[in-house]
């Protein structure tokens, strides 16, 4: 009894102890952790799990799916570390500081040299940068505790894939899908929309999707200036000659301006439930067109319809005033240019050419031409100059010339904004509406200058109806002897003759005075039109916009170039003149240097015994000195807008 006693209780030791044995084994297994034993049971397909209102969730992970994420050479516990064995249920909510995990990921790679292996990291860290920065990374205003949108609301850490232009990238189809998530009515617009249509129904993945307007990552609030010009630049990723003209208007000038009070792309076409433009319900459609415009333009009318936003210049058949306003614009630009150019190169050349051969000094030196030298006896004669220009023409050149100069800043920043210096420009100025207000206070000035010649040109021709001569001596309408002398010039340039004389005012000059008219006419008549587009809706057609826009530019970039280079040399540049020419600031010249550039009238004056009465006293010296400060300035400040202007047109800077 004894012996099976003993028997007995070995075997119950024995027993005991392989059973802990055992379940040491066991639990040691069940502490193991891989992601193999993970898939074991969420592999399978119909692996639920209630939640806490009994409502079954799947907690499926497809395992060759997981295999092909980037995520695949990761445990599982290395996000879900709140878990302790099988079978396991979480103790808290997964949110894995993905944000962390990657940046300490990419520092231990560098520290080891395994960086090849995770080459794909620094992509991925200058992503979260953006999104740090972001509206998704905001607190949430219901709930502070958690942001607007964390990684793995949008990307699925089991699935995520490589970044790979070819593959890596979230399926497109998908991304509506996940943005409308939180963003539902959205998704609905965008549903309806051409873009959701071609995306979602036709399986276009060339179509826009949410990312493609407001970015992956680096989301802003839709009101803030950034993304409203990060979104319209963004259509122009795949509308990219629509984006082009529109460029070419005053709503984009203004926009890419880096300002938001124009027009966008958004404004006239919608934003989710964009229509293609024959959709009537589309808010470009030719029905509602005006209605869109009415958005901004309250009082606009019926010309709006037939405005071109995105017109070319190379479509005669589709936009003909455009393409013949352009070509003739760009024309008379090469006609202009090519003349004048060609007419300052000879002239500088025959100069030098005649100062090299001694023929005449660069200045005139009026001691050389006193009959006798100054002795005691006899002191010298004061040097006596001719007045030329009264005190009215005088203060109306100067308000002209400062009224152009704002003009230029002010209207060829507009006209070429994505040049580098133009958005400095406008800023310095205090925004595009200062800009504007500056510009249209230019404008005024010219007008001012521009009406009171008028005003005087006609009062001077009723007062002196039965004298005044239109094409003689002192009239500045071209008559036949300019002809004669611009022929006598060019003849001059090639050493074919001497240089012509000149009545009181050369052929230049004339040109020079009646540009600016020209000038006005063009640039003034387009301004208001532009100026006041709502008015101009009602009674010009809305292509005349687009015509108004190009004539303004043009004729501008044209005053601009030539003021600030022909007329420059003409005045200023040319050895005669070099280094600037202050009559027009002190209103005389000296005698001889009249006698040599107004030969034909003083010798009309001295026949007529008339010469004494246009002779004066040199002008003070603090009078001489001032004209010499300020012609210096206005030389500097138009020959800098001009180096700005030439810089832009070739894309220099």
């Amino acid at each position: 009894m004894v012996h099976l006693s003993t028997l007995l209780f070995t075997f119950l030791i024995s027993l005991t102890l392989t059973s802990g044995a055992v379940a040491a084994t066991w639990n040691e297994h069940r502490l193991e952790l891989t992601n193999e034993n993970c898939l074991g049971c969420h592999g399978i397909e119909d692996f639920t799990m209630p939640n806490g209102e009994q409502i079954n969730i799947s907690l499926h992970i497809t395992p060759e799916h997981f295999q092909a994420s980037s995520h695949s050479i990761l445990n599982c516990i290395d996000c879900h570390d709140d878990l302790q064995g099988f079978p396991h249920q979480t103790t808290k909510k997964i949110a894995a500081e993905c944000t962390h995990c990657h940046q300490q990921t990419w520092d231990k790679a560098q520290l080891s040299g395994a960086t090849e292996k995770y080459r794909q990291l620094p992509n991925v860290l200058e992503q979260i940068d953006h999104y740090r920065t972001s509206i998704h990374a905001q607190p949430n205003t219901q709930d502070p505790s958690r942001t607007n949108a964390y990684c793995n609301d949008c990307h699925d850490p089991h699935y995520l894939s490589p970044i790979n232009p070819s593959s890596g990238e979230i399926n497109r189809e998908q991304v509506p899908a996940i943005c409308g998530r939180c963003h539902d009515q959205p998704l609905q617009e965008y549903r309806e929309s051409v873009h959701g249509q071609e995306v979602l129904s036709k399986g276009n993945l060339k179509a826009a999707i949410c990312t493609d307007c407001h970015s992956s990552h680096a989301i802003e609030k839709p009101a803030g200036d950034n993304i409203q010009l990060l979104i319209g630049k963004n259509c122009g990723n795949c509308h990219e000659e629509n984006m082009l003209s529109y460029i070419n208007t005053y709503h984009g000038q203004v926009n890419t301006l880096g300002e938001t009070q124009t027009a966008k792309c958004y404004d006239c076409h919608g934003s989710h439930g964009v229509k293609r433009p024959s959709d009537p319900l589309s808010m470009v459609h030719p029905d509602n067109i005006v209605e869109t415009c009415n958005t901004c333009h309250e009082t606009g009318g019926a010309g709006f319809a037939t405005f071109a936003p995105h017109g070319t210049t190379d479509n005669f058949d589709k936009y003909p005033g455009i393409y013949i306003a352009y070509h003739f614009m760009i024309w008379l630009l090469i006609g202009v240019f090519s003349f004048f150019y060609l007419h300052s190169l000879l002239w500088f050349y025959a100069e030098w050419r005649d100062r090299r051969k001694m023929r005449k000094a660069q200045h005139i030196n009026t001691a050389k031409l006193q009959e006798e030298a100054p002795t005691a006896a006899k002191p010298e004669k004061s040097q006596k100059f001719v007045r030329r220009f009264g005190p009215i023409w005088r203060i109306a050149h100067l308000i002209l010339a400062l009224g152009v100069m704002i003009l230029v800043i002010t209207g060829m920043a507009l006209l070429f904004p994505q040049s580098a210096w133009a958005p400095m420009a406008i800023t310095t100025l205090g925004g595009v509406e200062s800009a504007g207000l500056l510009h249209r206070i230019g404008g005024l000035m010219f007008a001012t200058v521009f009406f009171g010649t008028t005003f005087y040109a006609i009062y001077f021709m009723i007062r002196n109806r039965r004298t005044w001569q239109p094409f003689g001596p002192n009239s500045m309408i071209p008559n036949l002897n300019d002809l004669w002398c611009l022929i006598g010039m060019f003849k001059w340039f090639f050493g074919l003759g001497p240089r012509p004389h000149f009545d009181r005012w050369a052929y230049w000059e004339k040109f020079d005075f009646w540009a600016p008219f020209w000038g006005l006419t063009i640039v003034g008549v387009s301004g208001v039109m532009l100026w006041n587009p709502e008015i101009t809706s009602h009674f010009l057609p809305g292509w005349s916009f687009n015509v108004a826009t190009i004539v303004h530019g043009e004729e501008a970039f044209l005053a601009a170039v030539f003021l600030f280079s022909v007329h420059y040399f003409n005045c200023h540049f040319r050895p005669d003149k070099f280094p600037q020419d202050i009559c027009m600031f002190t209103g005389c010249i000296p005698l001889d240097e009249y006698k040599h550039e107004h030969s034909i009238e003083y010798d009309r004056l001295v026949a007529n015994g008339e010469l004494e009465s246009y002779l004066v006293d040199p002008p003070s010296t603090p009078m001489k000195v001032s004209s010499l400060i300020l012609g210096a300035v206005l030389i500097l400040i138009g020959v800098g807008e001009l180096i700005l202007v030439v810089g832009a047109f070739f894309h220099l800077f």
